[in-house]
């Protein structure tokens, strides 16, 4: 979708968001909030994004490559900062892979890394959202629970009969704008196929960093009166960050937040407490993009990779990709 559209979706989803609720809710939510979690939430993310280092640093090396830790970090704390600056998250990979290309010299390498780390974030998504499904059966009373579980039992009876048609599909029968992101897919997934154990590692890497941020929003509903079972966050979750991912809105604001808080509403969450949790969790990821742009200015210094140095490139890349 052209850029303008995305624009128009957010401003329009968040003008309607804001006339429509409920202030004196949203006032309640915010001040049962103290900057003390805030803080311990940004410090989790942080945490979060360092195994994420890590694994996204073990894709690229995978290629061949021999990037170091520093390096890794100042690649990937820049991808952070340009989520912010850039109509969407592919912008902030394209930028991460730019840099690592000029550290490595393997710009095949760093480019199918970032393909692996999404893939592997989006299998750990899926398979959170299954556990989460599952164990949050019985906390949706009447058919709300069986409606849960016939949900994924179809989503994996679909996910069977397909994924291997998909797989097996030749890349010219796919639409041509498909093509590229499709192609790029099923290499890593063919990569990962090889490696059994490695995509195993990194699997559990996702798994483990995509379920602390579904404690961390937990911990900040929690604060703001969300009493839901831990086990809901586990489904909901996850299931407003894959919307927030579609190429529909601006960098998934305000997509997010409606999914989040519609997601909530049938376990007895007012609807704008949703909001407000999600849009205070976006508070954190603007806070994280600040600090990983910090992190690319201090080691960028050193490194010869300072602001700017990539910015254009990597957006004249993205705009050939969008």
């Amino acid at each position: 979708m052209k850029l303008w559209v995305k624009i128009a979706v957010s401003v329009g989803l968040l003008t309607a968001l804001f006339l429509l609720l409920p202030w004196h809710q949203v006032r309640d939510a915010l001040l049962r909030l103290s900057a003390i979690v805030w803080v311990g939430v940004l410090f989790g993310f942080v945490l979060g994004h360092t195994l994420g280092v890590v694994k996204w640093r073990t894709f690229v090396n995978a290629g061949h490559s021999d990037l170091g830790f520093a390096d890794a970090a100042l690649c990937y704390g820049a991808g952070l900062f340009a989520n912010l600056c850039l109509p969407s998250i592919v912008g902030g990979d394209v930028l991460r892979a730019a840099l690592a290309s000029r550290f490595t010299r393997r710009p095949e390498a760093a480019f199918l890394g970032g393909v692996l780390d999404r893939v592997t974030d989006m299998i750990a998504m899926t398979i959170l959202v299954a556990a989460g499904g599952l164990l949050s059966h019985d906390a949706l009373p009447g058919v709300g629970g069986n409606l849960i579980t016939v949900s994924l039992i179809l989503g994996s009876v679909l996910l069977l009969i397909f994924l291997p048609l998909m797989l097996r599909r030749r890349i010219n029968r796919w639409p041509r704008r498909l093509r590229r992101p499709v192609g790029r897919t099923l290499v890593a997934l063919r990569r990962l196929a090889r490696n059994p154990r490695s995509a195993a590692k990194t699997l559990c890497l996702s798994l483990t960093i995509q379920g602390s941020f579904v404690l961390l929003n937990a911990w900040l509903g929690w604060q703001l009166g969300i009493r839901v079972p831990l086990t809901v966050w586990f489904l909901v979750w996850p299931l407003a960050k894959i919307a927030g991912l579609m190429p529909i809105s601006l960098g998934g604001l305000a997509v997010r937040e409606t999914t989040l808080a519609a997601l909530l509403a049938p376990f007895g969450v007012p609807f704008a407490v949703g909001v407000v949790c999600s849009l205070l969790w976006q508070t954190v990821l603007i806070a994280g993009g600040l600090i990983g742009g910090l992190v690319w200015l201090v080691l960028g210094r050193r490194r010869g990779a300072p602001f700017g140095a990539a910015i254009r490139p990597a957006v004249e890349t993205h705009s050939s990709h969008a």
